[in-house]
This record gives structure tokens, sequence and C-alpha cells, in this order.
């Protein structure tokens, strides 16, 4: 029994654990628990003593601190570099070969505003989530500029964001 547990601990502390994003129901459920620590501490102010309410104190506590640390899994993004690591073990994905536009290289920094010409649905990334790059906000695509990637609000035509040397 003492090798299971040893060998379940090392393998925990090995393997880095993932964030895994919360669904409504465990939240939910979270929620729930805290209602109950809650009624659990006022019949413990009701009728236990002092150690009944530090303990349900303490319980519901726990329970909010889970309950905040579910929401900030539930509400990660995506940071701007998660690409680049996923990059580096799947080198076939981002090499699609020479590609060049019929317009020479622009150095675009965020807030310019560039010509409906430079991103045209011809040149939008209509699968960014395979790429890992960052969700886009409303009004705004991911679009290649030969091997740049830039996010542009098309209904203005502003860059928002730009990424150097994305595909090799």
């Amino acid at each position: 029994m003492r090798i299971l547990i040893v060998s379940a601990l090392m393998a925990a502390s090995v393997m880095p654990g993932m964030a895994s994003a919360q669904s409504p129901g465990e939240l939910r459920r979270d929620r729930q628990e805290i209602r109950e620590q809650r009624r659990d501490l006022r019949d413990a102010q009701r009728w236990g003593d002092r150690r009944d309410v530090r303990d349900a104190r303490r319980d519901l506590q726990d329970a909010r601190r889970e309950y905040r640390e579910d929401l900030r899994d539930r509400d990660r993004r995506w940071s701007r570099n998660d690409w680049s690591a996923y990059r580096n073990q799947n080198r076939a994905l981002y090499a699609r070969g020479n590609w060049r536009a019929p317009f020479r290289y622009n150095d675009w920094r965020p807030g310019v505003r560039i010509a409906p010409v430079y991103y045209g649905q011809r040149y939008w990334i209509n699968d960014p989530w395979r790429y890992r790059l960052p969700p886009v906000r409303a009004n705004s695509r991911w679009v290649r500029h030969y091997n740049d990637v830039i996010l542009v609000d098309y209904r203005r035509g502003i860059v928002l964001d730009r990424i150097r040397n994305f595909y090799w």
C-alpha cells in the first residue's frame, strides 16, 4: 500500500497538472457548497460552541477559495505566446512554403490603418485555433502577411496586433 501511495505522489509531482476549464455544473456545485457552508456556520453560531464556529468559518473560507479558483480556471484566456511552444513541436503545420502576396512586404505596427486590399478574405486565417492563436474580438480577424500574422479590425482597417515570423 505504501509503495502505491509513494508512486502516486511521485507521478503527480513529475507530471505537471493543467488547469482545466470548469463546466457550469461544477461551478453550480461550488456555489451550492458555499450555501451549505453558510448554513452550517449559522447553525454553529446558534447552537454550537466556539470550536464548531471556528471550524464552520474555516470550511466556508475553503469553499469560497475553491470557487474563486474554479472561476479563474474558467476565465483563463489564451495568452499571446501560447502558440510558440506548439509551433516548435509541430513544425510542419507552420511550414507553409514561400508565400507571396501581390503587394510588397510592409512592417505594420499596431494602431496603423491599412487598406482593405491587405486584409481581404483571401488572406484571412480561417482556423486560428489550429495554430493556437489567441481568440479574436468581434469584427477582427487574423490575417497572414508574408511570414507574419496580423490581427486586423476589418471594419475600420486598424492593425490591433502583429506576430512577426509566425510561419517558418
